[in-house]
């Protein structure tokens, strides 16, 4: 909410991606009493945690979720694509490019293989897949997916 309302938000280039009645209604529920912001680690529940990965915006968080496959991290603007974090190339539209890439290491040390990273913009399966579902975690998206990857895939599903 400090990157949403803060100083940067009077330039076209960082506000585009902002709605001001959704940042307005964050506020509203904020002095409402109906949200609670966490920073750095937060357990949220068991097996659930937000982590701060800075970058793209100031306040972007992670979330970290144990799974019955291990520990897959929803990365969000973390990495918008795959490509982004296998080649070590932030995406265009950030706030800090150096912290971009420092976040692509802290998602690599969170998530139990580069497999259990989904992508905030992948297309596919680790993207928006249905109601009520947020990502796969069972899989990663085919695209651009080397014979490698598949091999490593096939196995974490056997």
């Amino acid at each position: 909410m400090a990157y949403a309302t803060g100083r940067y938000m009077r330039y076209p280039y960082f506000a585009h991606g902002f709605e001001l009645e959704d940042v307005l209604g964050i506020v509203r529920l904020n002095y409402a009493a109906r949200i609670e912001r966490h920073s750095g680690t937060a357990e949220l529940a068991p097996g659930i945690f937000l982590h701060h990965a800075p970058g793209h915006t100031a306040g972007l968080q992670v979330v970290r979720v144990h799974t019955r496959r291990g520990w897959v991290v929803l990365a969000s603007d973390a990495t918008h694509y795959y490509e982004n974090l296998s080649s070590n190339r932030p995406f265009t539209v950030a706030l800090h490019l150096g912290q971009v890439v420092d976040s692509f290491r802290l998602l690599e040390a969170l998530a139990a293989s580069p497999d259990h990273i989904a992508p905030g913009h992948e297309p596919g399966d680790a993207a928006l897949s249905g109601a009520g579902t947020i990502a796969r975690g069972d899989r990663r998206t085919t695209a651009r997916r080397t014979k490698h990857e598949c091999d490593a895939l096939r196995r974490l599903s056997s």
